[in-house]
């Protein structure tokens, strides 16, 4: 079932949903960080 296995199976959406988590938390991290891109690019304020 965690088999890596190349082409549109199950097991493709399972790493897709994990590398999707991955990503969102890195991104959340980084915004912490503070070098928001999207608080940048759309003039959020609060900055």
């Amino acid at each position: 079932r965690n088999a890596f296995v190349f082409g549109l199976n199950p097991q493709a959406e399972l790493w897709n949903g994990r590398l999707a988590a991955i990503g969102f938390l890195a991104y959340l991290l980084w915004d912490l960080a503070g070098y928001s891109v999207l608080r940048d690019v759309l003039h959020f304020i609060g900055y």
